[in-house]
């Protein structure tokens, strides 16, 4: 039976710990704030950007442009999001699952990946994957800058025909308790993909002076903006799993600490018991 000493300093070490847990997820919390808002005025115009050139690309040729060009899928890039820092439950985990089961899925094409986060390059490095594409600690403060970097690398991979396909694996936020995973093909840009079986839905943009012209200027930003808003997903994730977590580590510390006072109680009864009985036998001995 452990000592009332053992039980104390282990009730204050549980407790040291439930401060952490809970300034970790008041800090979380501010950052989904921020996080959150940026996503959602990120979305309207990553979702009509490509509404319009759902329009565009069912009217146009692929030959107008390289990033509509589709090519049988020999070498593919996928771009891997995950965290720099731990603690925030399954949140690397699923993402990391989601990629090596789509790896798995691809493994008869030649495969290059794109690390961004400390936990998949960790992750991925140690397997042998040596990344085309690596940003770590970017999430502190996140630019569009960094999208741009990292689509227009992309991009010309795709251009100059280095890869034939390029694939987002990312966490989208849905809410604080939710994130879902999503695989989905950044790169060919194919009509296909933004095709609405209501034909209705489409709306019939007048554009000048070519669709060459404009596809030059609008796909380059399409791709910067998906990649951005892809970032800006995976940030409100991240932050939304560790405030979810943090606020169920900090609950189970104090579900252990009630528990451990208890059995403390009960053994500091039983010494003051002991020494009771220790005493009155002494007395009836006399």
């Amino acid at each position: 039976m452990p000592s009332l000493i053992d039980l104390r300093r282990r009730i204050r070490a549980v407790k040291n710990t439930q401060q952490i847990t809970k300034a970790m997820k008041m800090i979380a919390a501010s950052r989904l704030r921020r996080t959150q808002e940026r996503v959602l005025n990120a979305r309207p115009f990553a979702i009509q950007s490509k509404r319009v050139l759902a329009d565009l690309a069912a009217r146009t040729d692929s030959s107008a442009h390289p990033l509509l060009a589709v090519r049988d899928e020999k070498t593919v890039l996928v771009i891997v999001l995950t965290s720099d820092k731990g603690l925030c439950g399954s949140f690397n985990t699923n993402i990391i699952k989601a990629a090596g089961a789509f790896l798995l899925e691809h493994r008869e094409q030649k495969q290059v990946v794109g690390l961004i986060g400390r936990k998949g390059r960790d992750f991925f490095r140690r397997r042998g994957y040596e990344p085309v594409i690596e940003r770590v600690n970017i999430f502190q403060n996140l630019t569009f800058e960094i999208a741009r970097e990292i689509a227009d690398f992309a991009a010309e991979l795709f251009t100059d025909q280095k890869i034939d396909a390029v694939y987002l694996v990312y966490n989208e936020f849905k809410s604080v308790m939710q994130q879902r995973i999503v695989t989905e093909r950044l790169l060919p840009i194919a009509p296909e993909e933004f095709s609405d079986k209501n034909p209705a839905a489409h709306v019939g943009y007048i554009y000048e002076p070519n669709a060459a012209a404009l596809f030059a200027q609008m796909l380059p930003g399409y791709v910067r903006v998906q990649v951005w808003r892809a970032l800006l997903e995976s940030a409100a994730a991240e932050n939304a799993a560790r405030m979810t977590a943090m606020d169920a580590a900090t609950e189970n510390a104090t579900d252990m600490i009630d528990a451990l006072t208890l059995y403390m109680n009960k053994v500091r009864q039983a010494a003051i018991t002991r020494e009771i009985i220790e005493v009155v036998s002494g007395a009836q001995a006399h």
